[in-house]
């Protein structure tokens, strides 16, 4: 099949990478507004660069892959919709629910196809987790803990366009937490801390946060984050049960080290970034787009899981704003 590319950043060019190699891509049409970096990752991959954004959807692909910008995302959306097009995307679909609805809505009406990039779906630890869960292993699962932990901060003028960390960053916690417990989360209680960076605070951002989320059955969730963890690259889930207890991402690349004496040996090489961590994840979910395109596959991460997770983001935004729990029920629906 032939497939358009819309973005040759770091993320664009790894699906680039991808899609280039993967056996049912016959040729590959990649476009960004920065015309000499679209021209390299062509040359390299052995694609074919597009003038402009425009001729992605004038050059007769089959589906489209989204990897540009955050702010394009939701038109980008809805010129694949308009054209009856099968599209993947990087989350978000937009950094609002009004644009995020506008876009569902196009896609609903055109009946077409939407696959979010929520990659932790595809990685082994959590797709074990959710299978753990649902086989009984935990009995009654009443705690759940998410840590999601960068290196280093993002370069400064990201962070006006992020959308902050809630929706940019923990935005990831939501959707697994929903994916693999099942369940929804019903409340939460937010807060943050600008204390790191200068940029942070320049940009009305915070560098670390902690959510305390619970769920329609009972369970307590918390989920924290930092931009500032220069151990490494972190991301984990804990979940504990009357019977068992697991944890997601924890091997000999976790950037920790334990105090105890007969503890396991500092981690020498932890993971640096997100791309490393979950490189298998992202490519797995590309091969399902694919499937989902040749009819193979039904959609395992539609646009709605997008809408879902961003609900919970704002819901603890205006936590953190007014200082007090926050009812999923005063976040619209659509």
């Amino acid at each position: 099949m032939r497939i358009g590319l819309i973005g040759t950043g770091r993320i664009g060019t790894f699906h680039a990478d991808v899609l280039s190699r993967h056996r049912e891509v016959g040729s590959l049409v990649v476009a960004d507004i920065d015309s000499t970096r679209v021209a390299e990752v062509a040359d390299r991959t052995g694609s074919t660069a597009a003038p402009s954004v425009d001729e992605v959807f004038t050059w007769g692909v089959d589906a489209v892959v989204i990897a540009s910008a955050t702010s394009s995302h939701a038109d980008l959306i809805s010129r694949a919709a308009r054209a009856g097009l099968p599209a993947f995307c990087e989350k978000p679909i937009a950094l609002d629910l009004a644009g995020t609805l506008g876009a569902l809505r196009e896609v609903e009406s055109a009946g077409t196809v939407l696959q979010l990039g929520f990659m932790r779906r595809f990685d082994a630890g959590y797709a074990s987790a959710r299978e753990l869960v649902r086989s009984g292993r935990l009995g009654r699962l009443h705690t759940v803990r998410a840590i999601t932990s960068d290196p280093a901060p993002p370069p400064a003028a990201y962070l006006p366009l992020s959308g902050g960390l809630y929706r940019d960053c923990l935005v990831h916690d939501f959707d697994i937490l929903r994916w693999v417990t099942g369940r929804e989360v019903v409340e939460v209680y937010a807060t943050g801390s600008d204390a790191g960076p200068g940029m942070f605070r320049e940009a009305g951002d915070i560098d670390t946060a902690a959510a305390v989320l619970t769920l329609d059955d009972g369970t307590l969730a918390t989920a924290t984050a930092t931009r500032c963890n220069g151990a490494g690259y972190d991301v984990r889930m804990e979940l504990a049960g009357e019977l068992d207890q697991f944890a997601v991402g924890l091997d000999d690349r976790t950037p920790i080290t334990s105090t105890e004496p007969k503890g396991p040996p500092p981690c020498d090489n932890p993971w640096p970034g997100f791309l490393e961590r979950f490189a298998p994840a992202y490519e797995a979910e590309l091969d399902a787009f694919l499937q989902v395109v040749n009819g193979e596959l039904d959609n395992p991460c539609d646009g709605r899981e997008a809408l879902h997770a961003l609900r919970i983001a704002e819901a603890c935004e205006l936590s953190r704003r007014e200082h007090r729990p926050v009812a999923l029920t005063e976040i619209p629906a659509g």
